[in-house]
């Protein structure tokens, strides 16, 4: 039996919907990533404040993209043996964890569409998953 997988992906969270013959089965998964807080730094804290501002930015920018790509990866994990997979999201965490998929795995051929979405609670995100994967039939 085909298991199609809908994934509504940001940042913070990725929620797959796996649909297998009659059986629906929901995953949340949280990303753990840091924010994008403004870090703490006193005035002239080793070097002028522009300049530790921007090496602390940079520090915490490769800090949250590291967390990102283990993010993906364990997302990445969860999807291993399905036929047809569909990614929605907000922003730029869908378009990052499409080009994850390309370069990690060998799922990339499975990937039917990656759409612009705003959250949806967990039933609508369940409706449009089916309908999706009714309609690409």
């Amino acid at each position: 039996m085909k298991k199609n997988t809908g994934i509504w992906i940001d940042h913070k969270e990725a929620v797959l919907v796996s649909i297998e013959g009659d059986q629906t089965i929901v995953q949340h998964v949280e990303s753990g990533a840091e924010s994008h807080l403004k870090p703490a730094g006193g005035w002239k804290a080793g070097g002028t404040v522009v300049a530790q501002a921007v090496f602390n930015e940079h520090t915490a920018d490769e800090r949250r993209k590291h967390q990102y790509h283990a993010f993906f990866i364990k997302v990445i994990e969860l999807l291993g043996d399905s036929s047809k997979i569909a990614i929605f999201g907000p922003g730029e965490a869908k378009l990052e964890f499409a080009k994850a998929i390309e370069k990690v795995s060998g799922l990339h051929s499975k990937v039917t569409g990656v759409e612009p979405c705003e959250r949806l609670t967990e039933n609508q995100l369940i409706a449009k998953v089916k309908t999706l994967f009714i309609a690409h039939k």
